[in-house]
C-alpha cells in the first residue's frame, strides 16, 4: 500500500514527517497523473500546487479553518488529500465528481468557483463572519493561474488590506493563465521573482544602520532650514516613498494594507511548512507570494522552457476522441478573421487569456499587431473594444459566453447605450460537457436580447458562422453578437467566399404540413433530425433556420403562423426570457384563435457535468426528445418539464 493510500483525509497528515509529506507529494503528483492522462480533466496547475495543498493540510485544522480556491484548476489534489482519492477517477464524468470545488460535495470545499478570482472576496467574507460570531479559525485565499488580474482581485484587495482581519492570501505565481500571463501585474509579479535586487533591498535599504543615521541627520537638518523646512521633509519623505517603490518587492501589496512576505519557492516543501508554520498566528492581512511550475512532473523541459507552450499544452487535457475530419468551430472562427482583416485593416481581435481556446491565437500569428489580450478581465476587454469601435475600429471580443456575463454592465452601458458596433463571438455556447454549471454557456440569448440595440445571432453551421461574422463587420450601426458551440462543426465547409445575410432573415431549410419547428443554432440539425424521426410516426414537419434571435424576421413568423397551428421553438439556451419566450410574446400579442407555440430548450435549473450529447438529452433537446416531444404536442398530450 503507497502512503497516499493510507490518507483518507487532512488529519492523516498532521502526524507525518517531513520525509513522509514528500513522499506524499511525490504519489500525488502521480496519481493526478495517471488519472487525467486517462480520463482528461485539468492538469498542470494543480502539479505545480502539490507542495502547498499538502503543507495547507498538514497544518491547519481544515474544514473549520476555511481554504478558498480560486478558479478551482490548483485543486485536484485538495480533492484527493479530502477524502475523494477514488472519486478523483470520476472527475468531470457523468455521476462522478466535479472539476471545480463544489460546497455540495464536500465540507472541504469551502465556496463553489469555476470563474477567476473570486477568492479573495469570498475569504474576506468568511473572515467577517468569523469575527462578527467571535469564532477564531484561520481563513486562506489561494489564489492562481492569472487571477490576478481579474478586477474583482484588486476590489478584492483593496477592501481586505483596509479592512485589519487576519486573513491569508497566498499568490501561487506559476505566471500562467491558460496563456502566459500578460499586463503590468504580471510583469511586476515578474520582476519581484527575478531581480536578485528584491531578494535583498528590504535589509540593504530599510534596516541598514548606516542609512538610518544618515536618513536622521538629512531630516533633522531639513527641518532647521527656514521657510522651506517643512515642505523640503515632504519631498524627502515622496523619495524614500519612490525608492522603496523601485527596490523592496511587494511594495504594492503593503501600500494596499498587507504584510508581504516572499517570493518563496511554491515547490519546495520544506520552505512551504516552515513560512506556513510562522504566519499562521501573524495578525492583519498577510499576502505570502510564492512561485510555482504549471505542470511539474509532466513537463519533459520544465527545467528549460518552465513556462512556455507546454504550459499551455497541459493546462487541460482532454480524453481520447473519435477522429473527424471536420473542424471545430473556434477554428473556423479563427480563420475567418483572418481572412476579413487581411482585406480590412479595421479589424482586431479582443480576448480575455483565452488566444488558444478562442483561436485567436492563429489570428495573432497573422496580425500580431491587431491582437489584444488583456488577462482576465472581461468587463475591460469589452469597454476597452467600445473605445476602439466608437472611433471607426471594428474590434471583435471572442470571449466565452460563460465568461462574458462578468461583463454584463458593460454591455449595457457601454457598447448598448452608445450602439457602438463592438462584434461578440461568443464560443461555447450551450451545454459544454464536463465542465459543468460554472462553464456553460446557456444564457446568453436571455441576457443579450433584453438589451436595446443588440444585434442577436447563431449559425446553423460553420459557413453560416462565416456568413454573420462578415455581416457583422459590414454593418456599422449596432452592437453584433454571434454565439456557438463547443466542438466540432457537423457537416464540412464549402468552400464557398462569405455572403452578407439580410439582418434579421430566417430561412426555411425543410416543409412541412402538421407543424414548424423553429430552431436556434445548434439547433437546427437536431430539428432535422427530429423530422426524420416524425416522418416514420406519420407526422411531417417544415424545419426554420431562426439564425437571427434579435431582430426575428417577423414576415416569416407571420407566414409560419398562418400556415401552421402548431410551431414548436428549440434552442439549446434557458427557456426563460430566451428566443421562444420571445416567439411566444410576438404570437399572444396578436391574440391568434387556436395558436399553439410550445418552447423547447433547456429547462430552469443549473444542469451538471456530463458529456455534450447526455446533457442535451436530459434538457430534452436531443433530436429524439425533440421528435418525442412533437408527437405530444401534435397529439394534444401533456408535455411537461
Amino acid at each position: 500500500m503507497s502512503l497516499l493510500e493510507t490518507i483518507n483525509s487532512p488529519d492523516d497528515l498532521k502526524s507525518l514527517s517531513i520525509e513522509e509529506l514528500h513522499q506524499v507529494c511525490t504519489e500525488l503528483r502521480q496519481y493526478i497523473i495517471d488519472v487525467v492522462t486517462e480520463i482528461g480533466g485539468h492538469f498542470g496547475s494543480s502539479l505545480g500546487a502539490t507542495e502547498l495543498t499538502v503543507a495547507l493540510h498538514h497544518l491547519y485544522n481544515t474544514p473549520q479553518d476555511k481554504i478558498v480556491w480560486d478558479v478551482g484548476h490548483q485543486a485536484y489534489g485538495h480533492k484527493v488529500l479530502t477524502g475523494r482519492r477514488e472519486a478523483l477517477k470520476t472527475i468531470r464524468q457523468p455521476g462522478g465528481i466535479s472539476g471545480f470545488p463544489m460546497r455540495s460535495e464536500s465540507p472541504y470545499d469551502t465556496f463553489a468557483v469555476g470563474h477567476a478570482g473570486t477568492s479573495i472576496s469570498a475569504a474576506l467574507g468568511f473572515a467577517t463572519q468569523r469575527d462578527l460570531m467571535g469564532e477564531k479559525h484561520k481563513v486562506v485565499a489561494v489564489i492562481g493561474d492569472g487571477a490576478m488580474t481579474s478586477g474583482i482581485s484588486l476590489e478584492g484587495l483593496n477592501n481586505a488590506g483596509a479592512s485589519n482581519r487576519d486573513l491569508l492570501v497566498i499568490l501561487n505565481d506559476n505566471r500562467m493563465s491558460i496563456s502566459p500571463n500578460v499586463g503590468a501585474i504580471s510583469h511586476y509579479l515578474t520582476r519581484i521573482i527575478t531581480d536578485p535586487i528584491y531578494n535583498r533591498v528590504r535589509d540593504r535599504i530599510t534596516n541598514d544602520p548606516l542609512y538610518k543615521k544618515i536618513k536622521r541627520e538629512i531630516w533633522n537638518l531639513a527641518g532647521r532650514i527656514p521657510v522651506v523646512g517643512t515642505n523640503l521633509r515632504h519631498a524627502l519623505s515622496g523619495f524614500e516613498e519612490g525608492l522603496k517603490g523601485l527596490l523592496v518587492p511587494g511594495i504594492l501589496f503593503e501600500e494596499l494594507g498587507f504584510l508581504y512576505l516572499g517570493p518563496l519557492d511554491g515547490n519546495n516543501l520544506e520552505e512551504m511548512v516552515k513560512t506556513l508554520k510562522n504566519v499562521q498566528d501573524l495578525k492583519g492581512p498577510v499576502l505570502l507570494h510564492i512561485h510555482t511550475i504549471k505542470g511539474k512532473g509532466a513537463i519533459q523541459e520544465e527545467e528549460e522552457d518552465p513556462y512556455g507552450i507546454d504550459s499551455i499544452k497541459y493546462h487541460s487535457i482532454s480524453p481520447p476522441s473519435p477522429k473527424t475530419p471536420l473542424p471545430k468551430y473556434q477554428t473556423v472562427f479563427g480563420e475567418a478573421m483572418i481572412e476579413l482583416a487581411n482585406n480590412d485593416s479595421r479589424i482586431v481581435g479582443v480576448t480575455a487569456a483565452m488566444s488558444e481556446g478562442t483561436s485567436l491565437d492563429i489570428f495573432s500569428e497573422a496580425h500580431p499587431d491587431r491582437f489584444f489580450d488583456v488577462g482576465i478581465a472581461e468587463q475591460h476587454a469589452v469597454t476597452f473594444s467600445t473605445g476602439m469601435a466608437l472611433e471607426g475600429m471594428r474590434p471583435v471580443a471572442a470571449i466565452y459566453s460563460t465568461f462574458l456575463q462578468r461583463a454584463y454592465d458593460q454591455i449595457i452601458h457601454d457598447v448598448a447605450l452608445q450602439s457602438a458596433p463592438v462584434i461578440f463571438c461568443m464560443d461555447r455556447a450551450g451545454l459544454v460537457g464536463a465542465d459543468g454549471p460554472t462553464h456553460h454557456g446557456d444564457f446568453d440569448l436571455s441576457y443579450l436580447t433584453c438589451v436595446p440595440n443588440m444585434i442577436v445571432t447563431a449559425p446553423k453551421d460553420g459557413d453560416e458562422l462565416r456568413d454573420l461574422l462578415y455581416t457583422a463587420v459590414q454593418q456599422v450601426d449596432n452592437p453584433f453578437a454571434i454565439r456557438y458551440p463547443r466542438g466540432n462543426v457537423h457537416t464540412p465547409l464549402t468552400g464557398r467566399d462569405s455572403e452578407v445575410l439580410k439582418i434579421g432573415s430566417w430561412e426555411a431549410l425543410a416543409d412541412g404540413e402538421d407543424l414548424a419547428f423553429l430552431a436556434v443554432g445548434t439547433m437546427v440539425d437536431h430539428a432535422c433530425q427530429a423530422r426524420e424521426k416524425l416522418i416514420e410516426a406519420g407526422i411531417s414537419a417544415a424545419v426554420i433556420n431562426c439564425r437571427f434571435v434579435k431582430p426575428m424576421d417577423l414576415e416569416m413568423l407571420d407566414d409560419l403562423a398562418d400556415r401552421y397551428q402548431v410551431l414548436i421553438t428549440v434552442e439549446e439556451n434557458t427557456i426563460e426570457g430566451g428566443f421562444g419566450s420571445g416567439v411566444a410574446r410576438y404570437l399572444s400579442d396578436q391574440m391568434r384563435e387556436g395558436q399553439r407555440v410550445h418552447t423547447l430548450g433547456i429547462p430552469d435549473r443549473f444542469f451538471q457535468h456530463g458529456s455534450q450529447g447526455a446533457l442535451r438529452d436530459e434538457a430534452g433537446i436531443s433530436p429524439e426528445a425533440i421528435a418525442a416531444t412533437a408527437q405530444r404536442v401534435v397529439a394534444r398530450e401533456p408535455v411537461g418539464y
